[in-house]
């Protein structure tokens, strides 16, 4: 399973060849390849072969395996989003690009627990986004490239049905525990918070971060479904008293702040099983670990792919690595 960094004209000449692909490049790029069978998102960070990497030149490619029985591109919109669970094949998986900060971006990281057949098969994917310089003028993109049509609000996916001689697991790398620190719970679904209950006690959140001295760098984190999920802070405005966060914290769910990380290269590294790089179908991790730890440069194990602006592992995510593997069925 091919995936790794490509020129323009080597990520032209795959598409020319008829393969089906998923490309993740800055939007520039995207708007110049040839039509075919491919979805792609606007990035301009990575993990490549050589460590993290910012590049408006280069194209991360991931092959759809050859053994697939089918795979299917859809597009859906905020209103139609809630049917990309139900719409995935018997057997494989669903690869899913929404653009961030988008109607469908909302609606999925806030809905899509609810959504039909959530969770019945694994559901893999990712923000996407821009230079971070251009937050106030870009947009982020995903592109039909049947058409060349490239969308700042909906959703791109591949639904791709595998044999049944093939088996897929979907995990997801967090490297962030729950601190030992105060209980926190919030009234209402959102991605930003006025009031906050803390340990029992309503409080402005935004002056609790504040006299508290929260680092925010470190996320919420609760335990849903077994799974430690984070929650990441954007920004905390105390003329206006609220919180913004780059995914939504859900009513009635405890959280707590992370606990602080000393090596988050090592840890995710750690984290990951050795020698599963040909397993692998895709991995990425978040903008904002590339931005904290420092990624430029340095490896995170085996695993490369986009650096998002949220990562999608049945839901949405942030602050974390996520992977899917296909291998042989024992």
């Amino acid at each position: 399973m091919e995936k790794r960094m490509y020129g323009k004209d080597e990520a032209a000449r795959i598409i020319k060849s008829g393969k089906s692909v998923i490309l993740a490049a800055d939007e520039a790029i995207l708007a110049s390849m040839p039509k075919g069978n491919w979805i792609g998102g606007s990035i301009p960070y990575f993990i490549g072969e050589d460590g993290g990497e910012f590049t408006k030149e280069k194209v991360y490619v991931t092959e759809i395996p050859e053994f697939a029985l089918s795979n299917e591109i859809k597009v859906y919109t905020a209103d139609s989003i809630s049917a990309i669970y139900k719409d995935a094949k018997n057997s494989g998986f669903t690869f899913v690009i929404i653009p961030g900060f988008s109607k469908t971006h909302s609606e999925f990281a806030i809905k899509g627990p609810t959504f039909e057949n959530f969770g019945h098969s694994p559901l893999i994917g990712w923000i996407s986004g821009f230079d971070l310089k251009d937050i106030g003028t870009a947009s982020a993109k995903v592109v039909d490239g049947r058409t060349g049509t490239a969308y700042s609000d909906g959703a791109i996916a591949f639904h791709v049905e595998l044999p049944a001689s093939k088996v897929v697991d979907l995990q997801i790398v967090n490297i962030f525990d729950q601190g030992v620190g105060d209980s926190i719970t919030f009234p209402e679904n959102g991605f930003s918070a006025t009031i906050a209950v803390v340990n029992g006690i309503e409080v402005n959140f935004a002056d609790y971060v504040t006299t508290h001295k929260i680092n925010t760098q470190l996320p919420l984190v609760a335990d849903m479904y077994g799974a430690l999920i984070n929650t990441s802070f954007q920004s905390v405005d105390c003329e206006k008293k609220t919180v913004q966060f780059y995914a939504p914290v859900f009513k009635g769910i405890e959280y707590k702040i992370g606990a602080p990380i000393s090596d988050y290269v090592a840890d995710f590294t750690s984290k990951l099983p050795k020698g599963i790089d040909q397993k692998i179908f895709f991995s990425c991790n978040c903008i904002l670990n590339y931005l904290y730890a420092g990624l430029e440069g340095k490896k995170t194990g085996e695993a490369t792919g986009p650096i998002t602006f949220g990562e999608i592992a049945y839901q949405l995510l942030n602050q974390t690595m996520t992977y899917l593997t296909i291998d042989d069925a024992r």
